[in-house]
């Protein structure tokens, strides 16, 4: 029997129809298969055109791959990013009863819209009673200026009065000297007069009882000098205790600073009560709770009867006026990423895309914020790409019905060879 090999063989050389009607010749039964590089130049000479269209495929891969470099060496993305928001715990400033809640989980509520009121009867009479305290301080302070004009005239004509004290009595001291100084010439002359009087008295040119005269007057006159001299020494005394009056009235100065400082005391206390009516007021205006901003409530945790305290957190709510993303793109995105740059967000949630730019880049790493940050002193050190939080801010108008809610999953492309806001 013949080799199933070269019958094989002598298949393939064996021309065909087909090549008959191409117009190649037969090929001999003893030429060899051609091999896939001739078989491929024969291909493109037997169809010149193949070649030019093998050209047009290569530079149209060429291009598109070129406009996709350019694509995206110039865009910088992340799908480590979320839809961020201001959350704030609002609760009472004052302790209280909860007499009435006004809102429910995850209703909308405007700025200053009533959330929770507590029972305002304490408060209202600690008001009552500051009002009072205040009334009193006000009398007292009042009573206090008062007494300012009154010390001020009296300590004045007291010094004056004291002045004039003094001078009498200096002016007193000068007349007892005076009559002092008279009663002593006439007791010299008396004495005199009593020494003649002897000498007549023992000639008998005078009588006995003219020289008892004489003596009798001398002795009068002897007394009248010893009054003379105390009434000089009591006019003395006198100035003395004017003297002392009127140095007591030189502290009046410090008499009328001293009612001054007493009025300055009352008006102080005045301001002190006035300070308590203004706190007094304002934990009555505590008692109803409002919501600061206009937003979402969420997480409510208070009901009506139930005795909450002072920054107690009785609701959550959500400002969907200022929401934003928070991208957190690796370390080595960040080369020529700055503010100001576009970035288009596109929400998982509703797939579609949102316009917006950079606002501005975290000063470290995420990890740096983390609860417990990596310690890479201790040697055990493995070198990994760190994650940098980018703010990225939504063009205003984009989103009207605030269906954009914290929390979201995001995947933000920023453009990175716009400019840069200047900082």
């Amino acid at each position: 029997m013949p080799s199933p090999v070269k019958s094989a063989t002598d298949e393939k050389l064996r021309p065909t129809s087909a090549n008959l009607d191409e117009g190649h010749e037969p090929l001999p039964e003893d030429t060899e298969s051609p091999t896939p590089r001739e078989r491929a130049q024969s291909y493109f000479r037997d169809r010149p055109h193949a070649v030019w269209i093998m050209l047009l495929i290569a530079v149209l891969v060429v291009g598109a791959g070129t406009q996709v470099w350019k694509y995206y060496s110039v865009r910088e993305s992340t799908d480590d990013a979320e839809i961020d928001g201001h959350i704030e715990a609002v609760g009472a400033r004052v302790s209280g009863t909860v007499i009435s809640v006004n809102v429910t989980d995850n209703q909308y509520v405007e700025n200053g819209t009533v959330l929770v009121q507590l029972d305002p009867r304490d408060f209202q009479v600690a008001l009552d009673r500051a009002r009072a305290d205040l009334a009193d301080a006000q009398a007292v302070a009042a009573g206090a200026h008062s007494g300012v004009p009154i010390t001020s005239t009296t300590t004045a004509s007291n010094m004056s009065s004291a002045k004039a004290a003094l001078n009498a009595a200096r002016k007193e001291v000068d007349a007892a000297r005076a009559r002092l100084l008279e009663a002593q010439a006439n007791d010299t002359k008396m004495a005199a007069d009593l020494r003649r009087a002897q000498q007549l008295v023992e000639k008998d040119e005078i009588s006995q009882q003219q020289y008892d005269a004489a003596v009798a007057a001398a002795q009068g006159m002897k007394a009248s000098v010893e009054a003379a001299a105390a009434n000089v020494a009591s006019a003395q005394s006198h100035v003395a205790q004017a003297e002392a009056e009127e140095r007591s009235t030189q502290s009046a100065p410090q008499q009328v600073a001293v009612t001054r400082s007493r009025a300055d005391a009352a008006d102080a206390a005045v301001l002190r009560a006035q300070a308590a009516v203004h706190q007094a007021e304002l934990n009555l205006q505590y008692t109803t709770v409002r919501a600061p901003f206009t937003g979402v409530v969420s997480k409510r945790s208070v009901e009506p009867g139930q005795v909450i305290t002072s920054s107690q957190p009785v609701f959550a709510l959500v400002n969907l006026e200022d929401v934003y993303v928070t991208a957190n793109f690796k370390e080595t995105q960040l080369a020529h990423m700055c503010p100001g740059q576009p970035a288009t967000i596109h929400v998982d949630s509703y797939g579609r895309d949102y316009q917006g730019h950079v606002d501005s880049l975290s000063g470290a790493t995420g990890s740096r914020f983390s609860l417990l940050p990596p310690e890479n002193a201790t040697g055990n050190y493995v070198k990994v790409v760190q994650r940098v939080p980018v703010k990225l801010v939504f063009d205003s108008g984009q989103d009207p019905n605030h269906n954009l809610r914290p929390g979201m999953s995001v995947e933000p492309t920023v453009r990175v060879d716009q400019g840069c806001r200047k900082q």
